[in-house]
């Protein structure tokens, strides 16, 4: 777009598009490009594409018109200089780290994870020479501790899943530029409207594309956004540093030129991550996404609003032992962070335990809740985590990320506030 200055609302409608619409059919809607390659104009066209000296299509597993017009549209939600789409969330997070760290490396990151990532940075990243060192979220002190001559980079969700703890983001990345290091946020439970990390001082921002993004449970994706500019010159970034054997010794610290040089994350993820690895997304889903992207901010606006009229009735309910809810049980972090709303996800504690929580959630199965194992859908959504999503946790782990046996995980959807709360009072009266 000509003004990258417009308001959020304006770019959620416009951003990645042409002005004139596409520019040989002049569609005014992005067209879905069902195509697996690119003609080349001549060999040395081909040639200039795959030696990185000129941009372009090659193949759809490597860009795709329609995922390019998302992740622009993304990128300026976000602020942000580029972004690169991946096939989910899940896989936006695993490639941003091996983006930066290889075997022998480690990365710093709380306990109150979303319980796949927990998993994925406790079992799965061990097992390609990549250690976790965990703390307590907004625990600077543990966090300090924790740097060491091996670590790559700070890893923070804005919002914890499912425990709603609001990350002090801007102390997280003091911590992390002193010592050189970016910071990755995982922005899921707070996209563009409600925050934008990158004024805050993250250097990375990731996320989900199937919750309030995608917002109608009708794709998976993932993205992450690059804020650009971060300087790999230390030796310590070997990936940045070292000649690339699948890149005739390309150094993407060193030997890009300049414009590339400020995105050299998303270059090498694009190259290395997705080119050679293939964690591509279909461009359906990449249509539908940017769908929904237009309504986008008003969507996030009635989730805000009625998860919190939600989490002020349950702190009176008598079934109801206690609510989290970020801009109640937080009030400093989420004014500073979330003036304009906290978000779609309410967490309460049932009277009676794990046993309770679980009836609760059956009870409420039916006409306007659903048990499902998603987040930031149009419609309302209930779970007991500790039995389902976060199950893979011990005893210990589901502690101390903060999920209690009896809590129970609300995602409020668009319906009309009364019957929300009409149908959460018949479910509580099961117990």
């Amino acid at each position: 777009m000509s003004n990258k200055n417009y308001h959020i609302e304006t770019l959620a409608v416009h951003a990645g598009q042409n002005p004139g619409g596409d520019p040989v059919t002049l569609a005014t809607s992005v067209p879905v490009y069902r195509t697996t390659a690119y003609n080349f104009r001549d060999s040395r066209h081909g040639a200039n594409l795959f030696a990185l000296k000129e941009l372009g299509n090659i193949y759809s597993r490597l860009s795709n018109p329609t995922n390019d017009a998302l992740a622009a549209r993304l990128a300026a939600l976000e602020g942000g200089a580029a972004a690169q789409i991946l096939s989910s969330g899940t896989a936006a997070i695993y490639f941003t780290l091996t983006n930066i760290a290889r075997a022998g490396d480690e990365i710093v990151a709380p306990t109150n994870v979303y319980g796949g990532t927990f998993a994925q940075f406790n079992a799965i990243l061990p097992n390609v020479g990549i250690k976790v060192r965990w703390t307590g979220v907004n625990d600077f002190e543990a966090v300090e501790d924790a740097i060491n001559e091996k670590t790559r980079l700070l890893f923070v969700e804005t919002v914890g899943n499912p425990a709603l703890d609001i990350a002090d983001i801007e102390g997280y990345a003091a911590i992390a530029h002193r010592h050189g290091l970016p910071l990755v946020v995982d922005a899921t439970f707070t996209p563009p409207p409600l925050l934008r990390a990158f004024d805050h001082g993250a250097d990375f921002v990731i996320h989900s594309l199937s919750k309030w993004i995608g917002g109608h449970g009708t794709g998976i994706g993932g993205v992450v956004v690059e804020k650009g500019g971060f300087d790999w010159s230390d030796p310590k970034f070997a990936l940045y540093n070292e000649p690339d054997a699948g890149y005739h010794g390309l150094r993407f610290g060193k030997d890009l030129p300049d414009p590339l040089k400020q995105i050299a994350f998303t270059i090498r993820l694009l190259t290395v991550g997705i080119r050679n690895q293939g964690p591509c997304l279909a461009p359906d889903a990449a249509w539908l996404f940017l769908q929904s992207i237009e309504s986008l901010p008003l969507r996030v606006a009635r989730h805000s609003e009625n998860a919190l009229a939600v989490a002020r009735h349950l702190q009176n309910h008598p079934h109801v032992a206690w609510v989290k809810y970020p801009s109640l049980t937080q009030p400093e972090l989420a004014a500073k962070y979330l003036p304009d709303g906290a978000g779609g996800v309410v967490v309460f504690g049932v009277k009676g335990g794990a046993e309770a929580a679980r009836k609760v959630a059956d009870a409420a199965n039916g006409d306007i809740f659903s048990i499902v194992a998603n987040v930031g859908d149009a419609k309302s959504l209930i779970i007991h985590p500790a039995s389902t999503t976060h199950s893979q946790l011990s005893e210990e782990e589901l502690r101390a990320g903060g999920l209690a046996p009896e809590l129970v995980r609300l995602s409020i959807g668009l319906e009309h506030i009364d019957d929300i709360i009409a149908e959460l009072d018949r479910a509580l009266e099961a117990i």
